[in-house]
């Protein structure tokens, strides 16, 4: 019992450190005590605690301090959280601009364009709750078409059975495929003030590409001290670890 109420006293009197940390971060940034209010946001993560809102005034911070790289980086951990935040977004795009390499992006096309457009409008989270929704409106058809008497009113309800049967289904592929597209993707920030992209995980390779803080690239594989890395026009190339920093 006595390890139970420590516990507890553990646990709550970091919540209670932690919201204090929060509240002081943000008095020091309206104050435009920008370091010290990184001090007070990074205390609050030192307690193993996230949020959007969290990393997204430590972006906010870094952003005041011409510092790009971890305004980037802070603001995509941001969007990992809250992907739909039009806040986050629109200081993204902002710090993007401070950064020296333009590299384009390829859109997809297709029907692999048209199935991420499509599920990734919600988190696989969102999609297993949809799931949820929808397959306890099955049940209520289900209970409908058995009690109904009137033969207008049983089809009715096979019918809204079918349909929610298929929205379920919908909902659980979506979640699926979100969260197995949200595990595959290992979105990275160049760190590095400047860095060679190598043919091959060697640095006596011929460069592909030279690349500068705050570009985004995309791990694909790792070896030893080495990543394997694409960028967002398809360029692939392979750049020494320590020079990014992956957002996930």
């Amino acid at each position: 019992m006595k390890n139970l109420v420590t516990i507890i006293f553990f646990l709550v009197s970091q919540v209670f450190f932690a919201q204090d940390n929060f509240e002081k971060g943000n008095n020091f940034y309206k104050n435009g005590k920008y370091e010290q209010a990184l001090e007070a946001y990074n205390a609050v993560l030192s307690t193993k605690k996230q949020s959007a809102e969290l990393y997204f005034n430590i972006g906010n911070c870094y952003y005041k301090l011409n510092k790009v790289a971890p305004a980037i980086y802070n603001y995509e951990k941001a969007l990992v959280l809250s992907p739909n935040d039009n806040n986050i977004v629109n200081n993204l795009k902002f710090a993007q601009k401070r950064t020296v390499d333009e590299i384009k992006v390829v859109p997809k096309v297709g029907f692999d364009k048209l199935l991420r457009d499509f599920t990734g409008m919600y988190h696989y989270n969102t999609w297993a709750w949809i799931s949820v929704v929808f397959s306890i409106l099955f049940l209520g058809c289900f209970l409908g078409y058995y009690f109904s008497v009137l033969a207008l009113n049983k089809r009715l309800f096979f019918f809204g059975m079918f349909l929610m049967l298929v929205l379920v289904l919908i909902g659980v592929a979506s979640a699926s495929f979100e969260k197995s597209y949200f595990k595959n993707e290992r979105p990275a920030i160049i760190f590095a003030e400047m860095t060679q992209v190598k043919s091959e995980p060697q640095n006596k390779a011929a460069d592909v590409v030279v690349l500068h803080e705050g570009t985004k690239v995309y791990v694909i594989e790792t070896l030893d001290s080495w990543k394997k890395v694409q960028l967002t026009d398809g360029t692939e190339g392979w750049i020494e670890s320590e020079a990014i920093r992956e957002v996930k």
